[in-house]
């Protein structure tokens, strides 16, 4: 064999390999790019989960208490910005994702404020169909908390993909950046002082 067609062999043998790579990682950069798409997915079904058991809750609450009119009109309010409120899983930019974490977090801090003024009516703390709200919406909190950082670890998982050599080659040629997930609200290391 001539030297020739050895380079010729090795040159091809580094094609082959080099296209067998190249098409099997982009395939991995798809599949964990999807995945991060189905996490982003179930945290905003556990928000519209939340959104939607809030009129139960208010109208409850308005049926059992001389209620503050404010703190209803807070809660409406917030559910409404945080309802329209819509980030694509394909455009998860930091910005987006912040605005969409704010608009979630004034609708928290709203519910919030909800829960705790409703201990001043103890009819309301004792009507059944409270504390079954109460409870439904601990459990979507809880909800939200396990999606969101499902979210992350998705995109963690991405994330190492598109950075890691040499898949990093490819992800630049193909369009695959890394994404930034949820992070902790400004503040939020200090535990909230709670006063009755």
């Amino acid at each position: 064999m001539s030297t020739k067609n050895i380079t010729l062999i090795v040159i091809l043998a580094l094609v082959v390999i080099l296209g067998w790579s190249g098409c099997n990682g982009y395939n991995g950069l798809v599949k964990q790019d999807e995945n991060v798409n189905n996490a982003w997915n179930k945290v905003q079904s556990d928000y519209q989960r939340r959104s939607d058991l809030i009129p139960n809750l208010v109208n409850t609450v308005k049926g059992e208490a001389n209620f503050e009119q404010t703190t209803l009109t807070k809660v409406i309010e917030a559910r409404a910005s945080a309802t329209q409120m819509k980030v694509d899983a394909k455009d998860l930019t930091p910005e987006k994702l912040q605005q969409f974490q704010a608009s979630q977090g004034q609708l928290s801090q709203a519910l919030g404020r909800l829960l705790v003024v409703s201990e001043q009516y103890p009819n309301l703390r004792a009507n059944e169909a409270f504390r079954g709200l109460q409870a439904q919406l601990e459990g979507t909190e809880n909800r939200i908390k396990v999606a969101r950082n499902d979210f992350n670890d998705a995109i963690q998982a991405y994330n190492v993909k598109v950075r890691s050599f040499p898949m990093n080659i490819f992800s630049g040629m193909f369009g695959f950046k890394a994404k930034e997930g949820f992070k902790s609200d400004a503040g939020a290391e200090k535990a909230p002082e709670v006063k009755f």
